[in-house]
């Protein structure tokens, strides 16, 4: 389990693909402020985002991957778990600081899981919303992320 990255940097996971940003923060007395750079960072063009919050701590959300999405997960209040799973390693990340950008390439089951009660879920996509982009059965996704075929 990834937690507690102390300085900036790009923390690989030994999931295919998936890394965790650690973005520097400037603190000032004014407040404090982190950014993540499109390109830089955020390797993808955004063409979706979205917030999940109000969910109950005993609740699962995600639980699927995506054939050509890439997604970015920050927790940008509160805290949450994140299990990723490219059908041959799995990891669980804690976002649990504004600063930390988990970036899923596609073809990665994901499940975001003990959300505080505060929490709220930053995701950024690059693709927009379509439905058949949706890998929701994982017998179905261990199939495809077997076979290679999963992105396109």
């Amino acid at each position: 389990m990834l937690t507690n990255a102390s300085s900036t940097g790009v923390i690989e996971s030994k999931v295919r693909g998936v890394r965790l940003h650690v973005l520097k923060q400037v603190r000032d007395p004014r407040g404090d402020l982190c950014a993540a750079e499109l390109g830089r960072d955020v390797p993808f063009a955004v063409k979706r985002s979205f917030l999940v919050y109000n969910v109950p701590s005993a609740e699962t959300r995600g639980e699927h991957a995506h054939h050509r999405c890439a997604q970015w997960l920050m927790a940008v209040h509160g805290s949450l778990c994140v299990s990723v799973d490219d059908g041959a390693a799995r990891e669980e990340f804690v976002l649990e600081r504004p600063n930390f950008g988990l970036y899923l390439p596609p073809m990665v089951w994901a499940a975001q899981y003990r959300y505080s009660a505060d929490a709220v879920l930053l995701v950024l996509a690059s693709e927009h919303y379509d439905p058949a982009d949706y890998i929701r059965d994982y017998t179905e996704f261990l199939a495809v992320a077997r076979t290679g075929k999963g992105a396109g």
